[in-house]
């Protein structure tokens, strides 16, 4: 079934749902029908401009698309909410039959200016926790047997920005500049940094090449890299001075000793590219066996296999943290892990929340972050 078909039928059964209910609330049952309206033209407009590509350089076309994503999310808000407002009521039904003195009528009033007020403001606040720049937050990782000198080695972690249709370069350099405050050791980027080619993309990612850190900004490929060309977009990040990992490492030497940073392609790299299929185990073939070993993989499912091939620590994105209630309790049906610091037997791994957002600019429950993590002995 056609999108924009999902999207109607969507908006059909909450305006029939909560509009006739708000009857007795002339003004509010007016505007809540409006906020119905708007939200569908806008994502019936928003699916017109993403499927002919064309108008990407149409004036316009980026307030249409944000529109868009944003009444994305309040439908997505919306639904929910109004799927419950419906078991409750049947919940009241069920209790007024059983001789509780309860008027489904004024419950179903009531229940449906609830219903639209939490969605608004679950929207607006969402969209101002999504646009403005990730909280740093501080996370410690303890190593057994960690060097000395390595003692306090310092990554920040940015991951699923998703550059492209709502995301842009001031957003980027705003991030860049968040980074290289907190002056650390190394920079990891784990992935789904676009979605969008390298044509359409290149100058808003550009900020990237300003990442400053002791030893450098290391990349690992997501998902949606391989939705956007990710040959392209492999040259273009090196070209910026970032070093991709693809199944390989690299050994940083840090005050007395050494490290080894590994990268892998995304999990479901291997549906795109054969020569991209994930593996932990080849990423550390020819490394050092004596050292610390930090992987970055996109997905958090990677623990397994990395934990087999001996690292200590993970690095990964990819579940936002479910992005916006009640998303985030679905994550863990495809991924071990939803957001923070977990424990795999000796693995430690670190799932970000993401440091942009994709789809709707939304973050409810689960905000984004620029993750600075300290290594310190166990």
């Amino acid at each position: 079934m056609p999108r924009s078909v999902i999207s109607l039928l969507t908006h059909a059964y909450i305006a029939w749902r909560l509009v006739p209910a708000l009857a007795e609330f002339a003004w509010l049952q007016v505007g809540v029908a409006l906020l119905v309206v708007l939200s569908a033209i806008s994502l019936q407009v928003g699916l017109s401009h993403w499927r002919n590509r064309r108008q990407a350089r149409r004036r316009g076309h980026d307030v249409a698309m944000m529109a868009a994503f944003v009444a994305m999310g309040f439908l997505s808000s919306l639904f929910v909410l109004t799927l419950l407002r419906d078991v409750a009521l049947v919940g009241v039904w069920i209790a007024s039959q059983l001789g509780l003195a309860i008027s489904i009528s004024t419950f179903a009033a009531w229940s449906a200016l609830a219903v639209a007020a939490a969605a608004t403001l679950m929207t607006v606040w969402g969209l101002i926790n999504a646009r403005r720049t990730a909280r740093v937050v501080a996370v410690d990782v303890p190593i057994a047997n960690l060097p000395a000198s390595l003692h306090g080695f310092t990554i920040a972690q940015i991951s699923d920005i998703h550059v492209g249709p709502t995301i842009k370069g001031d957003y980027v350099q705003s991030i860049v500049g968040a980074v290289n405050r907190l002056q650390v050791d190394m920079v990891a980027v784990t992935g789904d940094l676009v979605d969008g080619s390298v044509a359409q993309l290149r100058s808003h990612v550009a900020p990237l090449s300003g990442l400053t850190s002791r030893h450098g900004t290391y990349f690992v490929t997501g998902n949606h890299e391989y939705y956007s060309g990710v040959t392209a977009w492999v040259a273009e990040l090196r070209r910026l001075g970032v070093k991709v990992l693809l199944n390989e490492h690299v050994v940083l030497q840090h005050n007395d000793s050494a490290l080894v940073i590994a990268g892998v392609t995304d999990h479901s790299g291997h549906h795109f590219d054969e020569t991209h299929r994930s593996d932990p185990a080849a990423a550390v073939a020819t490394a050092p066996a004596d050292v610390l070993r930090i992987l970055l993989a996109h997905q958090p499912r990677s623990a397994e296999a990395a934990l087999q091939a001996g690292f200590q620590l993970q690095l990964s994105g990819h579940t936002h943290g479910g992005q916006f209630w009640p998303w985030n309790f679905f994550v863990r049906l495809q991924q071990p892990f939803t957001a923070g610091l977990d424990r795999l037997q000796t693995l430690w791994v670190y799932t970000s929340r993401g440091t942009g957002y994709w789809g709707p600019p939304k973050r409810f429950g689960a905000p984004s972050e620029i993750t600075h993590l300290r290594l310190v002995p166990a």
